[in-house]
This record gives C-alpha cells, sequence and structure tokens, in this order.
C-alpha cells in the first residue's frame, strides 16, 4: 500500500515550526463553527490506511515510553481530514479563513500537529518525533483519543494529526 502513497520525494518534508495544543476544560461547552467537519469525506482508502499506520507508529512510541495507546476517532480524523486540504491553501496552525486550527470541531480537538512533504508514515512520524513541541503532543499520557488525515494534492502530502482526551 505504501508504493501508492510514496512520491518522488525531491522536496523533503517539512514540519509546522511548532505544535498547537489548548486547554482542555470537561465542563465547556463549545459548538463547532464548520459543519464541514461533521459530513468530511474520510478520503481515498488507501490514504486511511497509511494514516492508521501512522496512528500505529505512534502507539509504538507511547507505549516505548509506558503510555497507553491512543484510540482512533473517527470524528477527529474527519477533522483532521478538513485540515490536511486546509494546508493546500495555508500551511498554519491558522486556518484559511483566518481562525483558529480548533474551530473545525472545538468540542473534540484539543492538540494538532501538521506535516507537509513527507512520503510515508515512518517519514513523518519520525519527523514528529524529532520536534519537540510536536513530540510533546504525541506524548503527552492525557491524549487518549488521535485522528490522522492525509491529503494529496497532485503529488504532495498534506499531513494532520488531531488529539483529545
Amino acid at each position: 500500500m505504501l508504493a501508492v502513497v510514496a512520491g518522488c520525494g525531491a522536496k523533503g518534508g517539512a514540519l509546522d515550526q511548532a505544535s498547537a495544543k489548548r486547554p482542555y476544560d470537561p465542563n465547556a461547552s463549545f459548538i463547532p463553527d464548520d459543519a464541514v467537519a461533521m459530513a468530511a469525506n474520510p478520503g481515498d482508502p488507501v490514504l486511511l490506511a497509511t494514516a492508521n499506520e501512522a496512528l500505529d507508529l505512534v502507539n509504538e512510541e507511547r507505549g516505548e515510553a509506558g503510555l497507553s495507546d491512543l484510540s482512533w476517532s473517527n470524528g477527529l480524523a474527519a477533522a483532521a481530514n478538513v485540515r490536511a486540504e486546509e494546508l493546500t491553501d495555508a500551511f498554519s496552525h491558522t486556518r484559511p479563513d483566518g481562525t483558529d486550527w480548533y474551530t473545525v470541531d472545538a468540542n473534540i480537538m484539543f492538540g494538532e500537529n501538521l506535516a507537509e512533504f513527507y512520503n510515508t508514515p515512518e517519514e513523518v512520524v519520525d519527523a514528529w518525533m524529532n520536534s519537540p513541541s510536536h513530540k510533546e503532543n504525541i506524548m503527552d499520557g492525557e491524549f487518549s483519543t488521535c485522528g490522522i488525515a492525509i491529503y494529496k494534492d497532485g503529488g504532495e502530502y498534506y499531513w494532520a494529526q488531531e488529539f483529545g482526551y
């Protein structure tokens, strides 16, 4: 399956400058302002399988550190799908419309890692683990759920990893 995802790799990968995280308040009530996330197409089945492989690698890293696995969240994956596609317009934790990253679904999104131009799950997880702020999100023992999406634009891949409680 990875052969379908692999691209030329000429550009190399890139991470956003830092990961994003916001405080969790279990008593807060949020209303998503982007209904698109609720109806997002999970995308190409090969890319979805590749995203699941990335989560497996993340969970290996967590396991080596004595942390529990992150559970796959369809809601976070749908939000990640929206965010991954948005990265083609603005590679940032600020959305193309100027709002914060978590406004795709503020009920469930509490951490975000982004990457672009990585062709395999191994490459992107290695990059995230070698970045202190991205690793901090991955190794946050309070996060319990995760969704990852990959958006393919031409031969380029855009990755969004969303975390929740």
